[in-house]
């Protein structure tokens, strides 16, 4: 009894930590796992064990696949066609291709191939279509065991406690009714676009207007500044304002260097806080005018959104060394719809974070760019696919997929083989698995794993489930899977997906047990309401990678998410004891 207590006491702390964002889930989760492993509540075998469950390795290799997938063509020329005729009619043939896709490949990977096509498109505003896409990519991702890491997850989990039932399209019977009606929800919902004009037809801006952050000053003959260095001149770490470029004759330097010299006739672009144009003015023969930079500026700009996994994220600017790292300055931020102001290298990036770059020539060539960001640029960082190529990987991920589902191999030979052709082919190489191998995923997984094991055999879950039980006696076991889902939504709304599930597992077990009563729909309960985060946005990766592009706030996502929300439940609850009876 002792025991459970504190392990109770433990996963509540916990909680309150994940729920406070104190530090990234996957840290949280791995030092409470070992914890546990060093109060003796695991032995080493089962710890050890955990962080290498078949089910684990599976998200881990598909995750690797989507590398691959999400260079395909196919995506995003089927984009282009789907996104025709009237808002309405095009956010339901996108969600529905979103869905499909998502079913067997990384929801985040399908958003991100298909985020620039849409948010850079003309023919409708982007914001009516970037919730749909996000939202479309969880209701096609819970239609497989595979199409998202938590089904994946609860999988894991359900193997560890013996329950058997669930495979490849295990979740496709409730999922399929939750694509076609959340697909039909959000196109009915969607107001037709009459305004004529879009985001995506206009310039990137900066401070509200094309190019408003940047003030461009000329150096004037007999200047003073004239053959002396940047820093030598004191054109370094001005307050508020940053050297960002100078345009010789028709050649753009960007970055600048310290050691620059200053020429006759240079203009020089500053950016950063505008009002400060009096700090230029003490410049010996420094003419501010204040114009924008021009058309050889903005063909420099790129915009960037933060990724999930970014190293800059809770890191400035200025603290990373930004124009070293990628050879770019940052020259706007956006969060949602909120230009951030001020200087810009001391503001701390969040994920989903929009960023205008004005980039070096070598921007494209940093290894680091894929981990950090997602770009909105029709030029991928990487090339597209060969028609011979694509064909041959969604040729492969099918087989594997179809040998796996008739039971002739296990999914982990199957994903195992698809990735060794992928390498083999020359279409994964080590340098781009070793960048953005999902360490973070992995920790959190096999944390998720420990902790819901020391849950179960400590008794806390059943501690849980009792009370549950004697609360909702009078609505037997229907009460109580309402209430595992509920809890599950609540969870994973304040959390993430994946701890959502892990926390909620446990206790979903220990309440079928109370009635007497089959698991697994209590199991998929977890898995489905754990993906059915659509009200906040910081819950889920996907939410974050479209709020800025759209120019979203919070309250753009509860009021769209609501509605989803309700739908998506009630499918749910219905659905599941029709397809798994108790």
């Amino acid at each position: 009894m002792i025991t459970s207590g504190l392990v109770l006491t433990s996963v509540f702390v916990l909680l309150v930590l994940l729920v406070r964002g104190v530090a990234q889930p996957a840290t949280l989760f791995g030092l409470f796992s070992i914890g546990f492993f060093f109060a003796g509540l695991i032995e080493q075998t089962e710890f050890l064990s955990s962080y290498t469950n078949p089910a684990m390795i599976c998200v881990l290799l598909l995750i690797l696949t989507g590398l691959v997938l999400e260079r395909s063509a196919l995506i995003t020329q089927m984009s282009k066609v789907f996104l025709s005729g009237s808002t309405k009619a095009s956010v339901f043939k996108l969600s529905i291709m979103t869905s499909l896709f998502s079913a067997f490949v990384s929801n985040t990977a399908v958003v991100a191939a298909l985020l620039p096509a849409v948010s850079k498109q003309s023919k409708i505003d982007p914001s009516k279509l970037l919730i749909p896409l996000s939202y479309a990519s969880i209701l096609g991702g819970v239609t497989t065991l595979i199409g998202t890491s938590t089904n994946l997850l609860v999988y894991s989990l359900a193997e560890s406690q013996g329950i058997t039932g669930i495979n490849l399209f295990t979740f496709t019977g409730v999922g399929l009714i939750l694509v076609v009606a959340g697909c039909a929800l959000m196109s009915l919902t969607t107001t037709e676009d009459n305004t004529g004009t879009h985001a995506a037809d206009k310039p990137i801006e900066v401070d509200g207007n094309p190019q408003g952050y940047f003030l461009e000053s000329k150096v004037k003959a007999g200047s003073s500044l004239v053959g002396k260095s940047v820093i030598d001149n004191g054109l370094r770490g001005l307050e508020g304002l940053f050297l960002l470029e100078i345009v010789r004759e028709d050649r753009l330097i960007s970055p600048v260097r310290p050691d620059e010299i200053v020429q006759t006739n240079d203009r020089l672009i500053f950016v950063g806080e505008t009002h400060r144009i009096q700090t230029l003015q003490h410049f010996d023969g420094l003419e501010v005018f204040g114009s924008s930079a021009g058309e050889l500026l903005e063909s420099n700009l790129v915009e960037v959104v933060i990724a999930n996994q970014s190293e800059l994220v809770n890191k400035t600017p200025r603290e990373v060394d930004f124009r070293t790292l990628f050879d770019a300055a940052v020259v706007g931020i956006r969060r949602g719809d909120k230009k951030l102001t001020g200087q810009l290298g001391r503001i701390e990036l969040r994920v989903g974070d929009s960023l205008i770059l004005a980039v070096g020539a070598d921007f494209k060539n940093h290894k680091n760019l894929e981990r950090n960001f997602h770009l909105l640029t029709d030029e991928p960082l990487q090339p597209k696919l060969s028609r011979k190529d694509n064909w041959l990987t969604l040729g492969g991920l099918a087989l594997a997929i179809g040998l796996a589902s008739t039971g002739v191999i296990s999914l982990l030979q199957g994903l195992m083989a698809f990735v060794l052709f992928l390498v083999g082919m020359k279409l994964l190489p080590a340098g781009q698995m070793r960048r953005r191998f999902p360490f973070d995923l992995w920790i959190l997984i096999g944390s998720a794993l420990v902790i819901a094991d020391v849950m179960t055999s400590s008794g806390a879950a059943k501690l849980i489930a009792d009370y549950t039980s004697s609360v909702l006696s009078p609505f037997g076991v229907m009460g109580a899977f309402v209430s595992v889902y509920l809890m599950t939504w609540l969870l994973t709304e304040l959390v993430t997906n994946s701890a959502a599930a892990a926390l909620a597992f446990p206790i979903a077990v220990s309440s079928a047990a109370q009635y007497d009563a089959a698991a697994l729909p209590f199991v998929l309960a977890v898995a489905f309401a754990a993906s059915s985060g659509f009200l906040i946005p910081t819950g889920y990766q996907t939410h974050m990678m479209v709020m800025s592009p759209g120019r979203y706030r919070t309250m753009d996502f509860i009021r769209k998410g609501t509605p989803m929300a309700i739908l998506y439940g009630l499918i749910c609850v219905v659905f599941i004891p029709l397809f798994f009876p108790f």
